[in-house]
């Protein structure tokens, strides 16, 4: 029988991360400080644990070989390979300035998918300000340039953040998320990322971080970015909940849910769902079972599992393919 997989997360302490999903999402780590928690993930550098049910102590990666592809959905079958990784993501610090290649070339150098992702600002500090591609476009020269001689920033497209602001970044887009914000990134599953300027920081070893500048030149976008930074579509007209078309491309479809009291969701067999909580405890109940996800927590829904609903007062974010 499939049932909802409440899932625990592989917990990365990046040098800039901070401890806000330790003391505010609900993250139970003895790290100092969690800089990324992966939601949902099938990646080799770190996989979701499930947490209930029969197949508790199971990895995800494992539990889907074991029910079969199925339990992905017939939007997944064009992948070869599981199609998402969602994170938290809690910017003590800045990012490092970078980019993401897109699959062709990711494939042919790195031997993985490229990256194309989405963030939603779950939460930020006042005046807090994200890096969003460049101002103008620049050509190739110039971009080279500005990075050996450490003016790269002057260019660089910086963005005030709120909470509800949306980036879409696509594969080859320049980009930092800025100090002061918590993010909630769904992303091709690939952790592919070139490093370009990391403000001289030293990694935990007290030797500068790898830059991937040639790398960088061979696959950034060297214009401006011109897709908004808002949800694609907002429907207030459910009593129970307010909902947002936060993101929709090939890989990924994204809402947000403010619910107030309950919604009515099915899992049929077109995908999979995915459900992160970024506010309040609710309860989710499916056939004869029920469970509750606290704030940061998040749950695999099954391809085919059909009805399920979600009870309380809270915000969440759904994911499918």
């Amino acid at each position: 029988m499939l049932y909802p997989l409440k899932l625990i997360a592989p917990l990365k302490d990046y040098i800039w991360g901070g401890t806000a999903l330790k003391t505010k999402y609900n993250q139970k780590s003895e790290l100092e400080k969690v800089a990324e928690s992966w939601e949902l993930s099938c990646h080799k550098d770190g996989q979701s644990l499930i947490a209930n049910g029969a197949a508790s102590g199971m990895t995800l990666t494992d539990y889907i070989e074991q029910q079969g592809k199925k339990i992905l959905g017939s939007n997944a079958e064009r992948f070869t390979y599981f199609p998402l990784l969602i994170k938290l993501i809690d910017a003590k610090d800045n990012l490092s300035v970078q980019v993401h290649p897109e699959n062709e070339y990711a494939l042919r150098v790195e031997g993985e998918y490229g990256k194309t992702e989405m963030w939603y600002i779950v939460d930020c500090e006042p005046g807090a300000e994200l890096l969003y591609g460049f101002k103008h476009e620049i050509s190739k020269e110039e971009f080279k340039q500005r990075i050996e001689n450490n003016t790269l920033l002057e260019v660089c497209n910086n963005v005030p953040v709120k909470k509800g602001d949306v980036f879409f970044i696509d594969a080859g887009t320049l980009h930092a998320i800025g100090k002061g914000i918590l993010t909630a990134e769904i992303q091709q599953n690939s952790n592919t990322t070139y490093r370009i300027y990391d403000y001289g920081r030293l990694g935990k070893d007290g030797k500068p971080r790898d830059l991937h500048v040639q790398k960088a030149l061979d696959v950034t976008k060297l214009s401006r970015p011109t897709k908004p930074t808002a949800p694609e579509a907002e429907m207030h007209f459910f009593a129970d909940y307010d909902m947002k078309l936060l993101a929709q491309c090939e890989y990924f479809t994204v809402y947000h849910f403010d619910l107030i009291r309950q919604c009515n969701l099915n899992a049929d067999t077109d995908t999979f769902h995915s459900i992160l909580v970024l506010e309040g405890e609710l309860a989710l109940s499916y056939g004869e079972g029920k469970m509750i996800l606290n704030k940061g927590e998040s749950a695999f829904i099954p391809a085919g599992m059909g009805n399920y609903s979600l009870h309380g007062e809270g915000e969440f974010i759904l994911s499918m393919v």
